[in-house]
Formats: C-alpha cells, structure tokens, sequence
C-alpha cells in the first residue's frame, strides 16, 4: 500500500508543481520517475511518450497511467492517473467556484505570460533530453528531421507521424539491420 501512495503522491507532485500542460510535465515526469524513483529507465520513458502521444488523452495523464501500470498494474495506473489529475481538479474546483473572470485580473494576466515563457524552455528542454536519448545515428536524425517538418510544416496529425517513424524504424532495423 505504500507504494501505491507513494505513486499518488509522487505523480500529485508533479501535477501540482508543473504548469503548462501535458507536455510541460514531461521534463518533471523525466526527473522524478527515471532520476529520482528509478521506476523506469530513460528509453522506457521515451516510449511512454511516444505511445501516450499516440493514445487520446493528455499525454502526461497517459505517461502516469503507464508507469502507475508498469510499477504496480492495474490498482497502480489508477493512482498515479488519479494523482496527477488531482491538483487540476482541485484548483480549478476552487476558481470556479470563488473567483468570477479568475482570467481577467491584471496580476493573473502577467504571472501566465511568466509562465508561458517558462513552459516554453522547459519544453525545449525536454526535446533537448529526448533528442539525446533517442536519436542515435543518421536514421534516427532522418525521422526526426522528417516528423518534426510533416507536423509543424504540414500539419500532419501525430498519429500518423508516429506510425509512418514506427514503421519505418521496423524496415530498417529488419532489412537493414540498423537500429533508428
């Protein structure tokens, strides 16, 4: 039972700490599950992200509930979901319930424009940790150079930018022989 909590209240960290969405919890997710807890490796992380990406939902709810699963199966992914959505749930409970135009208040206005700015290096970051861990010959550059231009240039769906690196992974690794 301890553990259970243990991943409640790791995952309820993350979510009450991070702003700025599922992919601004990315670097935080990285630190405290791969760094800190040990419950996955860094590659196995990558993967999460990738299937999360993959799968409806926020990707950083998907990423708990994989690790949740990973460490302690069905009962796990329950409370490392419930945890990293607790938080949100919780706050915006109380803005909507005592503060009418929360959004509109002068203050609240500059303290997001900080914070988006925040989110942005954070996110950046992120990529940075991702690039190194998971693109590691001409193939993998190949992939990224590929998917990030068919998403940001195109505005091909990331289903389908996934798939499309999935299967090229495969060829390559089974006819080629070399690993993306």
């Amino acid at each position: 039972m301890k553990e259970l909590f243990d991943l409640f209240f790791t995952f309820c960290r993350i979510g009450g700490l991070t702003f700025g969405g599922g992919y601004a919890m990315l670097p935080m997710i990285q630190k405290e599950i791969v760094e800190n807890k040990r419950w996955a490796t860094e590659d196995e992380v990558v993967d999460y992200y990738a299937v999360g990406q993959c799968t409806p939902g926020v990707i950083a709810v998907n990423t708990a509930t994989f690790i949740g699963y990973k460490t302690k199966g069905v009962i796990g992914a329950l409370f490392a979901t419930f945890g990293v959505v607790f938080p949100s749930l919780v706050i915006i409970m109380i803005i909507a319930a005592f503060l009418k135009n929360f959004a509109e208040f002068a203050v609240v206005k500059h303290a997001f424009g900080g914070i988006r700015i925040a989110v942005v290096a954070l996110i950046i970051s992120s990529i940075i940790k991702l690039w190194k861990s998971s693109v590691k010959n001409s193939i993998g550059i190949f992939i990224a150079i590929a998917a990030f231009i068919l998403g940001a240039v195109f505005g091909l769906s990331p289903i389908y930018i996934v798939i499309g690196a999935g299967i090229i992974g495969f060829l390559t690794k089974n006819i080629g022989g070399n690993k993306a």
